[in-house]
């Protein structure tokens, strides 16, 4: 974005944080509804907000929900808020592609219009949030995009995908031949490509988005492009799936399970009808760029 001559700020919890080169850091420290914005909202025209509380797989907290909207939802008000008393005019809010829910089934496909039934305090805390922009974009002015993602690859991925890059380049032998899903995900370079023209388009104020690299994948399909990527040999072999969900049902790894063989399908029909926005890159290109810094991550150490 400096490349076009805006200047751009990255809120942070602290100034040990870093960030791509041109971007001036503000610490804010923790986000919640006593968040102060003011340095990080001064002289602002739009702001992108991207932090939250993630999942947590074993989230060990008495109340998760209440954790969860400490940050998302209530974090993210005061954020709106304050956004609206500065002057801002146009706020991008990252959600999840989780508000619509969990899975798909046969040849659904999630869209915007889809009614959302989200099943997790992750995914509820987002929706509430959702809800609760709208009202603030009602009462104020402000205007509001929303874009629920899938899950997001690339250069910096955690959790369960940095995993699998590391299972796939230590060359283990993995069960996921029979995975034959269709899951939907979206690069990071793909994300930021839509973010800006949600910040910058007429047409997206007001509006919500779903996102995704335009092409579904199988976890099967995924873990050969991976190998490819990485210049390995793919040890992907074939165990029925019926028989991992009752050994994942046994030991309490349902969830990771689910992810692995169920389907999630997104359609970006709407946003590229809409604001004309195509995909920058392909899902192959996503993977070859979070391979090599996968790589260089692993030389580096």
């Amino acid at each position: 974005m400096q490349d076009k001559g805006w200047k751009v700020t990255g809120a942070v919890r602290s100034l040990s944080a870093r960030l791509p080169e041109g971007v001036e850091p503000v610490a804010v420290g923790n986000i919640d509804c006593n968040t102060n914005w003011s340095a990080a909202l001064n002289g602002v025209d739009v702001v992108i907000h991207l932090a939250a509380r993630v999942h947590v797989m074993k989230d060990i907290s008495d109340d998760p929900l209440a954790e969860f909207l400490k940050v998302n939802l209530h974090g993210t008000e005061n954020l709106a808020r304050q956004a609206a008393v500065r002057g801002v005019k146009r706020f991008v809010y990252v959600s999840s592609i989780k508000v619509n829910g969990e899975e798909t089934y046969g040849q659904q496909i999630y869209s915007e219009k889809d009614v959302p039934a989200p099943k997790d305090p992750y995914g509820i805390s987002k929706w509430q949030a959702e809800q609760t922009l709208q009202s603030i974009a009602q009462e104020t002015g402000l205007k509001m995009v929303i874009v629920r993602p899938p899950l997001v690859y690339g250069p910096g991925v955690k959790g369960n995908f940095i995993s699998l890059l590391g299972a796939i380049d230590k060359g283990l032998p993995l069960p996921l031949a029979g995975a034959n899903n269709a899951r939907s995900l979206v690069y990071v370079g793909n994300l930021v490509d839509v973010l800006i023209s949600c910040a910058t388009h007429p047409a997206a104020a007001g509006q919500t988005f779903l996102v995704s690299d335009g092409v579904d994948v199988s976890t099967a399909g995924l873990v050969d492009k991976i190998a490819f990527a990485l210049g390995r040999s793919s040890r992907s072999f074939y165990f029925s799936p019926a028989l991992i969900r009752v050994a994942a049902k046994l030991l309490g790894r349902t969830a990771q399970v689910d992810r692995l063989f169920g389907s999630l399908r997104i359609s970006s029909e709407k946003i590229s009808r809409e604001l004309d926005w195509k995909q920058p890159f392909t899902l192959d290109q996503g993977l070859q760029d979070t391979a090599n810094w996968y790589r260089n991550l692993k030389d580096s150490r």
